[in-house]
């Protein structure tokens, strides 16, 4: 159930949902909130990588490092061993894992084996929102008054109404709307640094279809990786978009991330929520 201003405001435990891409201000404002008081940071992608995934991220190092044989025969007689190092500050290890379909000869992988990795993707992070009430719970029993749910972009691809109402239940769903001047600045980082990024499974073949078409290939085998996440990330944009206003609507509230950046206390960032909860 939709929590109301007034539940909201007169709450001595604020908790809150952030959803929007990357980029958009979920840092700045998780920042601004915890410099006035203590907030327990529930890292979505931290916990896809370091619960659901890190057995499968693990795996698939060390079938590269087996690629050496020397490294193999260490690997095997446990001379060695391999751990994933994943911080809040570096999930590199989840997103190399997630990969980038295309050639693999320009580090892409194979479209079957992108598939199979999008799929778990999409069920840790199914976990990981789950989790959510449990997580709080273990807050409070710390000493968290308040609680920060710092979800991924792709949450509004779960399509999972068991997911956005669990959070909706515990949590204030709050996204976190792009402006114009954002969505370009957005586009011109993956431009930039293409990242490699979760798909809904029919997005994902029609715009490979699409791209093929357009450039003339016939194998996916034949894309180069960076090319086409640099093609496809506005067409991302364009498709979650819509998706986030939905979840909002019906779960959650709005915020202009551009309104965001204007605030510089938690103060100003509670007052921007009340004016969207009213």
């Amino acid at each position: 159930m939709k929590l109301s201003f007034s539940e909201f405001k007169n709450s001595n435990h604020k908790r809150l949902t952030l959803l929007g891409m990357s980029g958009v201000g979920k840092t700045h404002l998780a920042k601004l909130l915890s410099h006035q008081d203590k907030y327990f940071h529930y890292s979505s992608d931290y916990r896809i990588g370091a619960k659901y995934l890190n057995d499968k991220i693990l795996g698939n190092i060390k079938n590269h490092v087996k690629q050496d044989k020397w490294l193999k025969d260490l690997l095997d007689k446990e001379s060695i061993s391999i751990q994933n190092h994943i911080t809040f500050d570096n999930l590199s290890s989840v997103s190399t894992f997630l990969g980038k379909t295309g050639n693999p000869e320009l580090g892409g992988t194979s479209i079957d084996t992108f598939i199979a990795r999008q799929i778990m993707h999409l069920n840790a992070e199914i976990k990981t929102m789950l989790d959510v009430p449990q997580f709080i719970k273990k807050a409070k029993a710390q000493g968290f008054n308040h609680f920060i749910n710092d979800a991924g972009g792709s949450l509004c691809e779960l399509d999972n109404e068991q997911v956005y109402q669990t959070l909706s239940d515990n949590t204030v769903i709050l996204y976190i709307r792009a402006s114009k001047t954002n969505e370009i600045a957005l586009i011109k980082r993956a431009q930039t640094h293409p990242k490699p990024l979760y798909y809904q499974a029919n997005f994902l073949k029609h715009e490979l279809d699409i791209y093929l078409q357009e450039n003339q290939l016939i194998y996916i085998a034949q894309i180069n990786p960076n090319k086409f996440v640099r093609w496809v990330f506005p067409r991302l944009l364009e498709h979650r978009k819509p998706k986030y206003e939905a979840i909002a609507k019906k779960y959650g509230y709005i915020i202009d991330n551009e309104d965001l950046y204007q605030c510089r206390s938690a103060n100003e960032i509670f007052e921007l929520i009340y004016r969207a909860m009213n």
